[in-house]
């Protein structure tokens, strides 16, 4: 449970962070959001991944923890990029 919980974390975090891009506005959006905005997503982001770090590492420590952790930000990078360029190709 606390891996599934990890993950979804860090893809909320990973969705945070891509949507404080402007390109990434721009694509799903079609509209750049404003400076707070992006700052908000930006913090929003990285206290998510942060969250999920503490999360991992509290239940599985340091040695394991982080190596769990590098995968969840692997696959979660991933899982939110793929919805990136999946959503363009829907669009034209």
């Amino acid at each position: 449970m606390t891996h599934f919980a990890s993950l979804l974390i860090c893809v909320g975090a990973f969705a945070a962070l891509a949507m404080a891009t402007e390109r990434a506005q721009q694509d799903v959006l079609e509209r750049a959001l404003s400076r707070d905005a992006t700052r908000a997503l930006r913090i929003i982001g990285w206290a998510l991944l942060l969250t999920s770090l503490a999360i991992v590492v509290g239940a599985q420590g340091w040695g394991l923890g982080l190596v769990s952790y590098s995968g969840h930000t692997s696959v979660a990078a991933g899982l939110v990029f793929l919805g990136l360029i999946a959503g363009q190709r829907r669009k034209g």
